[in-house]
Parts: C-alpha cells; structure tokens; sequence
C-alpha cells in the first residue's frame, strides 16, 4: 500500500483542477527556546495572528461511542486508526467490470489527502462527552424528513442494493420513488440524487462554500491584520475558497433583515485573544441544520510562535437544546515556502455543471424513449465512499 500520510511537508492542491497550482506547505514545529505566543505583536501592539494556519492532524467533529468519556486517543488508538485509514481505497475502489461503482465517482484518491490521526477523540470540548447535543423536537422533525426524502432519491441505487455507506438508514428497493418531482421543505444546500434543477446540486457543486463554522479536513486560513482592521482567507476543499473582513470598530451588528452568506461578523480583542460575535446568516447556508438564526462566538488565540488556538461556540435555540463548544489547534506555516500564494478559484462548478445538468437530460430523454434505464436507478449523490473509521 502506498503512503497516504504527509510528514513534514504537506502538498496542497489549491483549487487542483481549475488552476492546477500546487502549494507545498511546511509543517514547522514549534520551539522550547521561542517567546510566548502572547508576547508576538504588530508593529502597532496588537496580538499578531498573521500567517497561513492549518490543522494538521485528524480530529473528529465529535466523539464516536466507544471511546465514551476519553478525551484522547492512546499511542496505540492512533497507530491503529492510522493504519486502518491509510488502508482505505477511497475513490480508487473498484466494483465489477462495467457496474456502475466501476465507472462512476469523478476523481481518484489523488485529489485527497489523509492526514494522521489527532490527539483527542473529538473537536468538541463542551458538552464534556464530546457529542454534538440532542436536537431540539422540531428540528428533529426537520432533519427526518429531510433525510426520508434524500434516501427515497437513492432506494433504487447499486449503494443501496449493496448496502454501501451512500444508503445509511434506507433500503433497497427496485421500484424508483414516485417522490422525484418533489420540492425540498428548504433551500437545497446539500447532494441529492437527481438534477431537475441547479439548486439539486449541492454548494459545492455550485463552486459556494458552506461558510462558518469550518472544520474541513484540508483547509487554510490566511490572517492579514493591518490597524483596526482584520482579514481571514479560507483556502478550502478545491478551490471553493473564501474571505471575511472583521469589524472592529465596535459599531453594532448589521439589521435583522439584512443577511450574508458568511454572516456578520464584529470583533474585538480580550487580553490576547481576538473574539469575533457572528450573527446575520443567510437562510440559504446551512450548518447541520442551523440557518439564518445561527450565532457563533469566535476565540482566535497565539499560544506559540508556530501555534493558533480556535474556539468556537455555537448556538442555535430552534436546532439544539444547548450551546456547545469546539477547540481545533492550528499550526503556522512558512512564510518564505508560501511568499507566492495563489488566490483560490472553483471554476468546476461553473464549466462542469452545466454539462451534469446537460447529461440528466440526455438520460431522461433516453429513459423517456425507452433507451435507457430510469435516472433514478443511477447514484449520483454519494460518491461512493467508505465510511472512515476515525469519523
């Protein structure tokens, strides 16, 4: 099996297909003999952020089940869990000559990245057993209903028929659902199967991003601070990157009918840290669950010369019972390795899709003509992934 994992250099596809630049990025390690993270400011004596940032290892969102109350994995946990990931053939699995797992699922296992496997058992921090809090009745209701009618899309699928990880809670059936022409209960953020329309397809589909929070796997963050001023630059997934401007003038948050995509966001700095209140999103983002009522309360945080702390709260009193908390640690990269530093673009969206939604159509004409199989007997929603043990 050939090395999945990165050591001290990680090589990033920025926005791969579209601009095919590579960014190596240097993990650089942070020393015993170097000042506090506290002690590093700007020119002009504010806490100094600045640099390219990222997460380089693995850590669940939040903790599975069996390791219960253990807030860190063992040597031998993370050893394991590595050798099982870097076993995973991902998109590189083939099915039958000819089956459609043979020859569906867009890109191979190159266009991925595994990165070893974190010290703690999950991000969250608070509640104390690292689990997402229960859903509030109502948006219990939401997210079933939700997932019957995504699930109905797949039951005619191979994934289903082969109880791949695509058909999680549904079952096989070969009779397609009588549900196609129906509308989503909200604004489509996520992959379903089919594409009646352009919202069928999800965010990134469309080259949007999901927004904040952000805890993809491989991302980056550029902070540049100039004074009274601060700017982050997500580097995310392939290309579907982003920027947000922090206020920090200490005016208020923007009106309630006034809404973006990345919410409003108002800064300030306690002691060392730079607390960012986040309010105003959009109702056609989506964070498990969590839309236009979603608020977030940011700590970014120096603790060395080659660290960042982030943690986040995150509230919502129509999705969950109880605010809860999320910790990931970031480390800084080079800044000389990284002097030219490509803006990322996602232009896939914008050339591939039209030609996806120029194929259903194709599909539908030849089903219509008795020439091909029905559309909906086709997965074109899970990419046939499996599962990862660490999640």
């Amino acid at each position: 099996m050939r090395g999945r994992f990165s050591n001290s250099m990680i090589g990033v596809a920025a926005a791969a297909v579209a601009l095919s630049a590579v960014i190596a990025v240097s993990i650089t390690g942070t020393s015993a003999q170097a000042p506090a993270g506290a002690a590093l400011k700007t020119p002009w004596g504010e806490p100094d952020l600045q640099g390219i940032w990222t997460d380089e290892t693995n850590t669940p969102l939040q903790r599975a089940a069996q390791y219960a109350n253990q807030e860190f994995f063992t040597d031998a946990q993370r050893a394991e869990l590595d050798r099982q990931r870097s076993a995973l053939l991902g998109r590189d699995k083939r099915g039958g000559r000819g089956t459609e797992l043979d020859v569906s699922g867009a890109y191979n296992a190159e266009f991925g990245s595994v990165k070893r496997t974190g010290k703690r058992t999950s991000m969250i921090i608070d509640p104390p057993n690292g689990r997402i809090p229960a859903l509030t009745p109502e948006a219990e209701k939401i997210a079933t209903a939700d997932k019957d009618f995504r699930l109905a899309l797949m039951q005619s699928t191979e994934t289903c028929k082969v109880k791949l990880a695509g058909c999680n809670g549904g079952k096989y059936d070969p009779k397609p659902t009588a549900r196609r022409a129906e509308r989503p209960a909200r604004y489509n953020t996520a992959r379903m199967n089919r594409h009646d329309d352009p919202e069928d397809g999800a965010l990134a589909d469309r080259c949007l991003t999901g927004g904040l929070p952000d805890f993809g796997g491989i991302s980056f963050r550029r902070i540049v601070q100039t004074p009274g001023g601060i700017s982050i630059s997500y580097d995310v997934g392939q290309g579907q990157g982003w920027q947000r401007s922090i206020v920090m003038n200490g005016s208020p948050h923007l009106p309630a009918n006034v809404r973006q995509w990345y919410g409003d966001s108002r800064g300030h700095w306690q002691g060392n840290s730079l607390v960012i209140d986040v309010t105003n999103f959009s109702p056609k983002t989506d964070f498990r669950g969590a839309r236009e009522k979603l608020h977030l309360v940011e700590r970014w945080t120096r603790t060395g010369p080659a660290t960042l702390e982030y943690v986040v709260t995150i509230e919502d009193p129509t999705v969950w019972t109880r605010p809860w908390t999320v910790k990931q640690e970031f480390t800084k990269q080079s800044d000389e390795q990284n002097r030219i530093y490509y803006e990322r673009r996602c232009i896939e969206g914008n050339i591939g899709f039209p030609t996806i939604m120029r194929t259903a159509r194709i599909e539908d004409q030849a089903f219509a003509q008795g020439k091909g199989p029905d559309p909906l007997t086709h997965d074109n929603a899970s990419g046939f992934n499996e599962g990862d043990p660490l999640q």
